[in-house]
């Protein structure tokens, strides 16, 4: 499908290892030839099949040829990656999630068969935990403790009974699970078993988050940033505006640590409700100050601002997310909410970044942004969930982060 509301527009692709059609880096080139100084390319989140994300980009690009600036020449550019699909309508799409996960087919059909039998046997849930674990590529064999666990989120290696009546509890916005955990003997009752089985398939849900989370920044690295480099050589002059949203924040940040070193092409990145850590870009951890975030201090790499847009209204980064990150490291206090070690950037925006900056949406686009350096954005009056996105004061908040509003 073709975006529409902007012109002239770019689409490029990825696959799940950063790979794509050789001439991408061209086709963006072809945008500065045409007389374009800014270039606009955004990445979507996790959830979106190509169609789903081409409109998207449309609805999300509509408003930028009304907040640029007199005489801004802008293209425009949608980045398409195997994001996954599994909706919260009451059947998955389980045609689309086998499509994404190559060669796991009849892993997808059995999981699916489970979830519509909903068997009251242990073995079961046995079964259901290790078909997760396949379909998520994690060894069969991963120990649930010790140093090798670290490799596996504790959720997939887990007690299986424990942790699906947790993710019930967090659906429900419960208080807890019982100390001990559910136990065989909370199989007896219809109930109960119906409970644990809505656990089980937001394990389900987990596991594609945790295949995701992987492949946007394999994607970013591997794919985006050696892209922009290309582009930097090919177009110096064409300044490129990053924008992503969930995973495709995640997507479009770790794409610097996959630019080339030198490379001042990036004038701007805009996080858009990123589904990630909001101490990615700390140089030191306050809970373990000798380790620092996973992209520590790569905000300097770009030639502008890091805008990271949140708002605590964004219940999936205020519950879920945190609880994912939760169970890819430790299983203890599943269902605490209050621990700062496991928040999205999205949600509460940049943290343990010293000088960054933190406005209001209304003010950033009355008094605009510093010129550099980390800022964070409340963007709770417009954004009221995680895909609340396609608003004019945030395609106003890209311009200002860009100059070229």
């Amino acid at each position: 499908m073709t975006v529409t509301s902007v012109d002239p527009y770019r689409e490029i692709v990825f696959d799940k290892d950063g790979d794509g059609p050789a001439g991408q880096a061209g086709a963006l080139a072809s945008l500065a030839r045409r007389g374009r100084t800014d270039l606009v390319l955004f990445s979507h989140g996790w959830n979106n099949t190509p169609s789903v994300a081409s409109g998207l980009f449309s609805r999300f690009f509509a408003p930028f040829p009304r907040v640029a600036a007199p005489g801004a020449r802008l293209g425009y550019a949608g980045l398409v990656w195997p994001s996954m699909m599994f909706s919260d309508e009451p059947v998955p799409d389980y045609g689309v999630l086998a499509a994404t996960v190559p060669g796991r087919m009849a892993v997808v059909a059995r999981i699916a068969e489970l979830l519509a039998e909903e068997p009251a046997e242990e073995a079961a849930f046995a079964e259901f935990a290790a078909l997760l674990r396949e379909l998520a590529g994690v060894a069969p064999e991963a120990p649930a403790e010790g140093p090798a666990a670290a490799t596996a989120p504790a959720f997939l290696v887990g007690d299986p009974l424990t942790v699906y009546a947790m993710f019930a509890d967090a659906a429900e916005g419960g208080a807890g699970v019982p100390e001990g955990g559910p136990g065989v003997e909370s199989l007896f009752g219809r109930d109960r078993v119906k409970r644990l089985w809505k656990g089980a398939k937001e394990a389900l849900r987990q596991a594609t988050y945790y295949t995701m989370k992987r492949r946007a920044g394999v994607v970013g690295e591997r794919g985006l940033g050696p892209l922009l480099g290309e582009l930097a050589r090919t177009a110096p002059g064409l300044r490129v505006h990053l924008v992503g949203h969930s995973f495709g924040a995640r997507l479009v940040a770790h794409a610097l640590r996959g630019l080339p070193a030198g490379a001042r092409t990036v004038k701007s990145v805009t996080l858009l409700q990123g589904a990630f850590s909001h101490y990615a870009f700390a140089a030191r951890l306050p809970h373990e100050p000798g380790r620092g975030g996973a992209l520590r201090d790569l905000q300097k790499r770009i030639d502008g601002p890091l805008v990271a847009c949140h708002s605590h209204r964004d219940t999936a980064l205020r519950v879920f997310y945190p609880l994912a990150s939760r169970l890819a490291r430790d299983d203890e206090s599943l269902l605490g909410r209050d621990d700062p070690r496991w928040g999205a950037i999205g949600y509460d925006g940049v943290q343990a970044v010293p000088g960054t900056a933190a406005v209001t949406l209304g003010a950033a686009l009355r008094e605009g942004l510093p010129a550099s350096g980390c800022v964070s954005v409340d963007a709770a009056p417009v954004v009221s969930e995680h895909s609340d996105i396609c608003h004019e004061e945030l395609a106003g908040l890209v311009a200002r982060a860009g100059r070229f509003g």
